[in-house]
């Protein structure tokens, strides 16, 4: 492939035909079709459009094999590599947005439609789609007496950045200047000063560049697919920090001046005491993403040493329009499920540590036994996520309304299906056990290692073996594993003693080929992009009840469930590794060993 800088360019804007004559060129597009376009251009159809977006919103695909999409960004790395330039995808969480919008105006980049992405003391890179044009870059070198480099990104990309960064930069400094003078919140020692810096003005929660901020922060997060926002104090500045795909990852920094309104801004739409900051507060927001879809936020927040930190956990309600299988169910789990959850009477529990993807796998399997003709109830702490398809209550300790005393009252209110979210405590599982005894279809859950160990857990807080052997229909236990990403996984080798530490004492053949992390620019450099559920399903059965007594063996009662049928879930994470979907490093980070001898 030649390239087309070999040879002094007049410095000039790309144009859509001359874009065609490359991909002509390189066997991309017939020409025939780069004909047909080209006289559409030319009568004026799509003036002051960027070729590549004129182009990657055709619909075509390569003509050469493997035929893959024409896509903006495919079309944005051919083109870096036509004209000799490197190649770069905008990566929002890896630039510090203070620095690079102080280094051109936002109607300088504007104007010539470049994004700064890098600052060193060295150099500048810019981001631009327009490989041709340099008249900026002489400009600016001389203004800021450093070298100038250039990648070529994405146009769309580069215009929706440029009025993101430069919105929150010029928001934060606003905001900064509105509360200067503002004493830290670590210096708000009392009630009496909080409401004298209000009555003040100097601290304006509804300033616009707050309220900005908030905005930006929020749809950001959506954006990324954040589970959770942390905005913390620190001595110097604020962080806020993203919890994506089980990892937190800082986004940005903000001064104390202007962390503080901020804060306040978010517990105002959460309807939170802003008053109060001595205490931790609960909270909610419903609010849209980008697309238009409707989202909520329980907000947390703890007072610490350098002011108040909040938490704002993010809950998607398209996890409730998701089947078993998107959630990671293989086919007989999916169908043991459907045969637990079908009982009209007993105990079903779920287990696994907190972020595992309990609440996701119980509002799921509520939501689809949730019929019109049936009455499910629901006693939380705190409610995760409101659904008009379930009648929910939440614990509130100050009223002395505890999940036992929950119970107590869903049981008057003629349910159906009962949804406990926790089984804490002697009172709750008594309780559990009764709604269970009087045909109720009761769903909880344990904080337990593995399935088998929630009997013994249910013995510890104090229920009766007869009452297990009677109630109990069957546990899941759960894990989330990251998936690959699918841009940058590569084949990968597996040593046989790797292996064979994740499947003892099973013997389960080595798979012939398994995929690695990598890391790009789509995953942020991490080699993963999602998660997926790993799922030890434990069916109750008939030969599994008698050993269940007052001193349970439970490795004798794990054995059993194993001859039962149950996969443990290092098994069904190398399922997973076989699969191409994960690692073993993920599998064996996530996944507790099994202590079991088998032959």
């Amino acid at each position: 492939m030649s390239s087309a800088r070999e040879t002094r360019i007049t410095p000039h804007k790309l144009t859509l035909q001359e874009v065609l004559g490359w991909l002509v060129a390189d066997s991309m597009v017939p020409a025939d079709k780069a004909e047909l376009l080209s006289g559409l251009d030319a009568r004026g159809a799509y003036k002051d459009k960027h070729p590549l977006l004129i182009l990657g919103k055709r619909g075509w695909n390569d003509a050469r094999p493997p035929h893959l999409p024409l896509s903006v960004d495919y079309l944005t790395a051919w083109l870096a590599a036509r004209t000799g330039l490197p190649h770069a995808r905008i990566d929002p969480l890896k630039l510090d947005v203070q620095r690079i919008t102080g280094v051109v105006s936002l109607p300088y980049a504007s104007r010539f439609n470049v994004l700064p992405v890098e600052v060193t003391k060295q150099e500048i890179v810019f981001a631009t789609a327009e490989p041709f044009e340099d008249e900026w870059e002489r400009e600016i070198a001389a203004v800021q007496k450093k070298k100038i480099r250039r990648v070529i990104s994405n146009p769309e990309d580069i215009a929706r950045y440029l009025v993101e960064f430069y919105s929150i930069s010029r928001s934060v400094l606003g905001a900064e200047k509105q509360n200067e003078g503002v004493p830290a919140a670590n210096g708000i020692q009392n009630l009496e000063q909080l409401v004298e810096l209000g009555r003040s003005g100097k601290l304006d929660v509804n300033d616009s560049h707050v309220i900005s901020i908030v905005d930006w922060l929020l749809q950001y997060a959506f954006d990324q697919r954040a589970s959770d926002i942390h905005v913390e104090p620190r001595r110097e500045q604020g962080v806020i920090r993203f919890r994506i795909d089980g990892v937190l990852q800082q986004v940005y920094q903000l001064p104390t001046a202007v962390l503080t309104p901020v804060t306040s801004r978010i517990k105002i739409l959460a309807r939170m005491d802003i008053a109060e900051k001595r205490r931790p507060q609960d909270g909610r927001i419903k609010t849209r993403t980008p697309a238009g879809q409707e989202v909520e936020l329980r907000l947390s927040t703890m007072p610490t040493a350098f002011g108040e930190k909040l938490v704002m956990r993010i809950f998607d309600p398209t996890v409730l329009l998701k089947d078993f299988r998107a959630l990671g169910f293989t086919e007989t789990d999916e169908k043991l499920w459907g045969t637990l959850i079908e009982n009209p009477h007993g105990i079903v529990l779920v287990t696994g540590p907190t972020g595992s993807g309990k609440t996701t796998t119980l509002y799921s399997t509520l939501k689809q036994v949730a019929k019109p003709e049936v009455n499910v109830c629901t006693v939380e702490d705190p409610i995760e996520l409101v659904e008009p398809a379930f009648n929910q209550m939440q614990v509130n300790a100050g009223i002395e309304l505890n999940f036992a005393a929950g119970v107590r009252t869903l049981l008057r209110q003629d349910p159906d299906i009962i949804m406990i979210g926790e089984i804490r405590d002697a009172e709750t599982a008594d309780m559990a056990v009764q709604a269970a005894l009087t045909g109720h279809l009761v769903f909880s859950t344990l904080h337990t290692n593995d399935a088998p160990s929630s009997v013994s857990r249910l013995l510890d807080l104090g229920v009766q073996p007869f009452l297990i052997q009677s109630t109990l229909l069957g546990v899941i236990a759960q894990r989330l594993v990251r998936t690959l990403c699918p841009h940058c996984r590569r084949e990968a080798q597996i040593e046989d003693a790797d292996w064979e530490m994740l499947v003892t004492p099973w013997k389960v053949q080595k798979p012939r080929k398994v995929y690695e992390a990598v890391g790009c620019l789509e995953c942020r450099n991490t080699g993963y992009k999602g998660r997926v559920g790993l799922y030890e399903m434990l069916h109750f059965t008939h030969k599994l009840k008698p050993l269940v007594t007052e001193r349970l063996d439970l490795d004798a009662l794990r054995e059993a469930a194993l001859r039962e049928g149950m996969k443990p879930l290092r098994l069904r994470g190398a399922q997973k590794v076989a699969e191409g979907v994960t690692t073993l490093e993920e599998v064996m980070r996530v996944a507790p060993p099994t202590s079991v001898q088998r032959g």
